[in-house]
């Protein structure tokens, strides 16, 4: 199982992975944090992406995605990061830490982190 940050299920969603993250994301269940979800609800609200959260793809496609709670063990891992960042990313990031689950993500800050466990490959390549 992989947690996804954000942007990655993003780019699933519109079929704009690279090469090695949809390897991975075919050989793993997909899971994210509840934070997630909102994210990208708010992102379309605001204009920022472009994505039909009617579509009945998209909506098969989000419903049978694992979601973590935000809980209070994440809550306080989110606190004790060795890396600050918007506080969704922060959240995503402890989501990986309290259920020990490799994190796909982009994020050049989350990467750097020696405390997020992170998928097997750097995103860089």
């Amino acid at each position: 199982m992989l947690n996804l940050d954000t942007h990655i299920l993003i780019c699933a969603l519109r079929g704009e992975l690279r090469a090695k993250e949809r390897q991975l994301l075919e050989r793993n269940q997909w899971s994210v944090s509840a934070i997630v979800f909102w994210e990208i609800a708010k992102l379309v609200q605001l204009g920022r992406i472009e994505l039909d959260l009617d579509d009945r793809r998209v909506v098969r496609t989000l419903s049978r995605i694992h979601s973590w709670p935000i809980d209070l063990a994440v809550a306080r891992a989110s606190t004790a990061l060795d890396f600050r960042g918007d506080p969704a990313d922060e959240i995503i990031a402890a989501t990986s830490v309290v259920h020990r689950i490799p994190l796909l993500t982009r994020d050049s800050a989350i990467l750097r982190s020696a405390l997020v466990p992170l998928a097997a490959w750097r995103a860089s390549e």
